[in-house]
């Protein structure tokens, strides 16, 4: 099989930022492409002090839609009693606005906008609103938003895939209404963005994507592990800060997992513990004590998801499948001095596993 290349942005040395890419207005913006393959999406996160969990989407095309796919928005709901309330909206592209310039997203009743201070940190001005479910919220950075190197990896065959956390770590406050039910919230959150080129299941085999917080240390990672075309590459992006101060932006990690279990409903495998680190630097091991949500992504999609296509589908498409864990994990981080701080908590992360 002929290999292809695939070129991390780095700014060096190696596969790390020895100098953090400043992240300007458009990083964050439309990544405008005529491709039928161009994806992009926002995503934003807050966990709230009164117990639930919201997550929204605004998406332009998910990779794994058809091309041409309408805009949609996804709405998630975790509840303080473990229930989840998920809502998933598509519109036409006239009742969306993208802007080039900065985040101003707009699909449907649902947005997001940005508004900088003096010093360049950014809040988030964020609204979902569909099916008696509304989200205002206000996404206030405590930390300068983040991409790994210049924020795009570079594949040999035109592919694209861009990661930038507009807010790796927010202070979140706002309004949730839920039916009947109003509350006025605080708590903490995230927003991030992607964008890309490509038929991505046919590059990436699974990512992993995660962050964590303490009251002192934020750690962002994602771990992309590309197929036998690409060289079995893996992609590893972390960020580690301390405070405001991000100490480690790098790619030289080690990834390793425990023993799987198959999931019924995904149909496919996950971990049931992750260990993260960069050798003198940190090191972060993950224990999965719950599956909040697991879902095969090939039954979302209209015909080709239905029960009775699965055989055919299995065969050209493989088994896409999607899962968000709460996982307890320790976090050790080594000081300038060679000690090491261990911190503990609780987290949510991700797998997509496309194959």
């Amino acid at each position: 099989m002929k290999t292809i290349d695939a070129v991390e942005a780095w700014n060096g040395p190696g596969r790390g930022d020895g100098t953090i890419t400043t992240v300007r207005p458009e990083h964050n913006a439309l990544h405008a492409r005529t491709e039928r393959t161009a994806f992009e999406h926002w995503y934003f996160d807050a966990h709230l002090d009164n117990g639930y969990t919201v997550v929204g989407f605004l998406v332009k095309r998910r990779p794994e839609d058809p091309p041409m796919s309408r805009p949609w928005v996804e709405i998630i709901v975790y509840k303080p009693d473990g229930s989840r309330l998920q809502i998933a909206q598509r519109y036409p592209e006239r009742a969306t606005h993208f802007s080039t310039e900065e985040v101003d997203v707009r699909i449907g009743p649902n947005s997001a906008r940005v508004e900088f201070d003096e010093n360049g940190m950014p809040t988030y001005f964020v609204t979902f609103d569909e099916d008696g479910v509304r989200l205002d919220l206000e996404f206030r950075n405590e930390i300068l938003p983040w991409m790994p190197g210049r924020g795009e990896t570079q594949f040999g065959d035109g592919g694209i895939f861009g990661w930038c956390v507009g807010a790796p770590r927010a202070a979140v406050r706002g309004t949730v209404v839920i039916g009947d039910d109003s509350w006025e919230v605080t708590g903490r959150g995230y927003a991030d963005h992607n964008w890309g080129v490509g038929n991505m299941p046919r590059v990436i085999e699974r990512w992993h994507w995660g962050r964590l917080y303490t009251d002192e240390y934020s750690l962002l990672y994602a771990v992309v592990a590309c197929n036998e075309k690409y060289n079995n590459l893996q992609i590893m992006p972390v960020m580690l800060a301390k405070g405001d101060e991000v100490l480690l932006s790098t790619g030289e990690v080690e990834f390793t997992v425990g023993p799987s279990v198959y999931d019924d409903v995904a149909r496919q495998d996950y971990p049931e513990t992750f260990t993260l680190a960069a050798p003198g630097r940190f090191r972060l091991e993950m224990r999965v004590q719950q599956v909040l949500q697991s879902h095969s992504l090939i039954e979302e999609i209209p015909v080709i998801g239905a029960k009775m296509m699965r055989p055919i589908a299995d065969r050209l498409v493989g088994k896409p499948g999607y899962f968000r864990f709460q996982s307890d994990f320790t976090l050790d981080v080594t000081q300038a001095d060679g000690s090491v701080e261990s911190v503990a908590g609780s987290t949510l992360h991700e797998l997509v596993a496309l194959s």
